[in-house]
């Protein structure tokens, strides 16, 4: 679409400050992704400094996590009410804030509470970044310019966590991972006021469905909280169970209020449609496999191998080369030629090989022969796979459902950490604790026990890779058959007053 197509009734007007809106969109994204990563670099330090016990410290990630993932929904819902640009600028304010309040903190009850708050403002400007970009973005090969800036950052961001948090942790102090978010906050919240006009006519101002936030919110939380349970107290814990059934049965009552309700928090039309249904699944068991991996190896590097932080973070390096190179040569390239499942079933495909050259992990095994080409395939693939996945999940929405939909992306994404680091820890600890019982009785020495205690280490990583390599198989799967939008031909995001008519049947603006 040209920039005389975009002024056509019923599309929005292209913004001639979009491509400096994105940069400031970048970097607010990147803090987010960052903090997901830097802090768990961070934790041993913070812990003995502010004195946190072995059984709390899971809540400075559990904190953060429940309250991002629990309000993924509300937050998009608001981003659609107050305006786009209103909740990312309040968003980036009140996660600076939340992280100065961490980096200040000075007992574990201000810790904990500083992640919380950290991950309610999350919840609001994770969403309204990305639906900034969708409608802002309204041109099919501008989109996959975007996108692909955007989805190399949603991947690679974690891994350069990696890298800021050993160095900060370091060199500097722990409280640093959470300061260093403020600068982050306060240019990104600066050019987003002086530089993004969010299109208008794109807000959704019906009254907020009260009903459905509170059984989304309580829904979401008992799920995350269900599998970050698993993780430590293991999957037969009455309470972890307990989780479990009354995420089901809030959810299930959401989905039915959902249906009823004249302004529903997530309108069903946002996820019952085939193609954003599909990006949906997929990338959160992508993400299942993803997070599963960066803990797997973030261990792998420093007790097998004796990597420092520093050292650990530059090992991921590979990965982020990957993704930046799949995200922005791969799939902003393609997207606009072929089908975006031809990008997203063979990127999760390639993933997947990285994943199974993992699966000859060995104490002794050598970085650049083994480590190094399947970080390698891992962020070409998954880079190929997320740019189109991103763009997809809001090509076609209705402008005033903009903000939900943006959600759902990162609700799924946050789901599916949940699931893989508690799913994939499982079996990696069953498998290790089964190796270790079945060799230590032939090690007669400290050195041999050691040994068999290492082996038995990564021999449970290698294991739960396995299941990893089939939940990316299946991603593809999913990708492949349920994805059926042809390549765009405009792919905008047409202002709410366009599209009411197709309130009962939404389809994608694509070429079928």
């Amino acid at each position: 679409m040209s920039e005389t197509a975009s002024k056509a009734p019923g599309t929005v007007q292209a913004d001639p400050s979009r491509w400096k809106a994105l940069v400031f969109i970048a970097l607010a994204q990147l803090m987010v992704v960052l903090d997901a990563t830097i802090v768990n670099i961070a934790l041993p330090s913070a812990q003995q400094d502010l004195g946190i016990s072995d059984g709390n410290r899971q809540w400075v990630v559990t904190a953060y996590a429940l309250a991002f993932g629990g309000l993924l929904l509300f937050g998009g819902r608001i981003a659609d009410l107050w305006g786009r640009k209103r909740a990312f600028v309040v968003g980036l304010a009140g996660f600076a804030a939340a992280s100065a309040l961490g980096g200040a903190a000075t007992n574990e009850a201000m810790m904990f509470g500083a992640r919380a708050l950290q991950g309610v403002f999350g919840a609001l400007l994770a969403p309204a970044a990305l639906s900034l970009l969708a409608v802002m973005f309204t041109d099919a090969k501008e989109r996959a310019k975007a996108f692909g800036i955007y989805g190399a950052i949603a991947g690679g961001g974690g891994a350069v966590g990696l890298i800021l948090g050993g160095f900060l942790t370091e060199y500097l102090d722990w409280r640093w991972t959470f300061f260093v978010n403020i600068p982050f906050a306060v240019v990104a919240a600066a050019g987003a006021y002086f530089v993004i006009r969010e299109p208008e006519g794109g807000r959704n101002r019906s009254p907020l469905d009260i009903p459905g936030v509170i059984l989304s919110t309580l829904g979401l939380v008992a799920l995350v909280y269900g599998f970050t349970r698993a993780e430590s107290e293991g999957w037969s814990d009455s309470l972890t169970i307990g989780m479990f059934v009354a995420s089901g049965v809030l959810l299930l009552a959401f989905v039915l209020v959902e249906a009823k309700v004249k302004a529903p928090l997530l309108p069903l039309r946002v996820v019952t449609e085939r193609n954003r249904g599909g990006v949906y699944l997929s990338l959160g068991l992508a993400i299942i496999a993803m997070f599963g991996l960066f803990l797997f190896l973030t261990y792998y590097l420093q007790v097998v191998k004796g990597y420092t932080p520093v050292k650990t973070g530059f090992a991921f390096l590979p990965m982020i080369v990957g993704m930046i190179t799949g995200s922005t040569q791969i799939g902003a390239r393609l997207m606009t030629r072929v089908p975006p499942r031809l990008l997203m079933g063979p990127g999760f495909l390639v993933a997947a090989l990285g994943m199974l050259l993992l699966t000859r992990m060995e104490i002794g095994s050598s970085y650049a022969t083994l480590l190094l080409p399947a970080m390698l395939l891992l962020g070409l693939g998954m880079g190929s796979a997320f740019m189109p996945a991103m763009s997809l999940s809001t090509q076609g929405v209705q402008a005033r459902d903009a903000g939900v939909a943006s959600a759902m992306v990162n609700t799924s994404q946050q789901v599916g950490g949940a699931i893989g680091t508690a799913l994939l820890n499982t079996v990696a600890a069953s498998a290790t604790t089964s190796y270790i019982t079945d060799h230590m009785a032939s090690a007669t020495s400290a050195p041999q026990r050691q040994l068999v205690q290492l082996e038995g280490m990564v021999h449970g990583y290698t294991n739960a890779i396995w299941f990893a390599v089939g939940i990316l198989v299946a991603a593809a799967v999913i990708a492949l058959t349920l994805v059926n939008a042809g390549k765009p031909d405009m792919g905008a995001v047409t202002g709410s007053d366009a599209q009411d008519a197709d309130d009962a049947v939404p389809v994608p603006v694509v070429a079928h």
